[in-house]
């Protein structure tokens, strides 16, 4: 274990029921701030760790590595009415409850929260990470990153003409979904500090892929206008996309005019700021590809990357677009321990760092079943209890 500093979460016991993604993302978040999590995984484990190649030494998925540090792992059978009595054992000592299930399955399994939870434990906060939230038109159904990116505007803004809606290339409505479970997490602590209550959370992908609609969604309030496909350009800025150079390409992201002179001065082409064509954004977004043309030509015999380094020092917003090999490997990249490693395990570092109370990373993603006795024990579970529970198939050492 390493940089093993108590976090601002620390003392906060979580009992991540989730699976996938969205949830285990929230958990690990909570994990890395200092959160005891426990990730009680179904019999035939989280699918995740068969989501490869590429797998570890043990066979488990990176995919799934990239989800669940920080977390101590259990294997417990909730469609059984011995697996619900050990759930219910445990919630006694905790503070949060996450999961992801199809909504409907807890409350079928007698653990709905405002029937039985709320009572039973009043403190408990319950997150729900869920595709639609509970009720509506589209209520209780099951959700899907790449299905919300397209239900959900994301696709039809995210392509060129040429390519037509495209998925963005990372699970981005999961992941947010999980941010946004973790906030509301925060905000039930610290209503709870305030009032002893806890409360029922919900994180819906259907919410969050809504909520990633900017600029967008603002200007089809204002005009009514369908936004189009415009590859790597801004709809509201220019020059604000990917331009070709003698190498690879650099991105500007060119906000106002001080910029733009600047942009023009360092690529040795000062004219093009007196361009009256170019003299305001939004002469610029009107003739963007006419700017291009120009910019093009300026840059193309300038090396990408060594330009992409010149322009930002000089204060112009721009970057060489770089492979993912390349920025894992980048000076500012271990400068910022944005890159952990640990007992063998390699992973993202954490992004957001409180100065007093900085994330810690005590725990490599857990093999199957791996904590089940030690944290059983805990929780009061005698010796005997714990191996009738494994000898019954409640609580599997292997997957079933």
């Amino acid at each position: 274990m390493s940089n093993a500093a108590p976090g601002a979460l620390s003392g906060l016991k979580v009992i991540d029921l989730s699976r996938v993604l969205g949830g285990p993302f929230a958990g690990q978040v909570l994990g890395d701030h200092g959160a005891d999590v426990i990730k009680v995984e179904p019999p035939a484990g989280d699918e995740t760790r068969g989501w490869g190649p590429p797998f570890n030494a043990h066979g488990t998925a990176g995919y799934f590595e990239g989800l669940n540090r920080n977390k101590r792992a259990i294997a417990l059978d909730l469609s059984r009415d011995e697996g619900r009595a050990v759930l219910l054992r445990m919630l006694e000592g905790a503070d949060v409850l996450l999961e992801n299930f199809k909504v409907g399955t807890l409350e079928k399994w007698g653990l709905g929260y405002d029937e039985v939870l709320s009572k039973r434990f009043p403190r408990l906060i319950h997150a729900r990470v869920s595709g639609f939230g509970a009720d509506g038109p589209m209520g209780a159904m099951p959700g899907y990153d790449a299905i919300l990116q397209a239900m959900g505007g994301i696709m039809s803004v995210n392509g060129t003409e040429a390519t037509g809606p495209t998925r963005v290339g990372l699970p981005v409505v999961d992941m947010v979904t999980g941010l946004n479970a973790v906030i509301a997490v925060m905000m039930a602590l610290t209503h709870r500090a305030a009032t002893g209550k806890g409360q029922f959370v919900e994180s819906a992908l259907f919410d969050s892929a809504l909520s990633l609609l900017h600029p967008h969604a603002p200007n089809v309030f204002l005009s009514g206008k369908e936004p189009r496909l415009t590859g790597n350009d801004h709809p509201n800025i220019s020059p604000y996309s990917s331009y070709a150079t003698a190498t690879r390409p650099v991105y500007l992201a060119v906000g106002n005019n001080r910029q733009f002179a600047r942009l023009c001065d360092e690529i040795g082409a000062p004219e093009i700021a007196q361009d009256p064509r170019f003299a305001t954004n939004a002469d610029r977004v009107v003739n963007r590809e006419e700017l291009r043309t120009e910019l093009e030509r300026a840059m193309a015999d300038k090396d990408g990357a060594a330009l992409g380094e010149q322009l930002i020092a000089a204060g112009v917003p721009a970057g060489p677009i770089l492979t993912v090999n390349e920025s894992l490997a980048h000076p500012h990249t271990a400068h910022r321990q944005m890159v952990v490693e640990m007992d063998g395990y390699r992973g993202l570092g954490a992004p957001a760092k409180p100065a007093a109370t900085p994330p810690s990373f005590r725990r490599p993603p857990p093999e199957f079943s791996q904590h089940t006795a030690e944290v059983l024990a805990e929780f009061g579970f005698t010796s005997d209890e714990i191996a009738a529970l494994q000898a019954q198939g409640i609580t599997p050492a292997k997957p079933l």
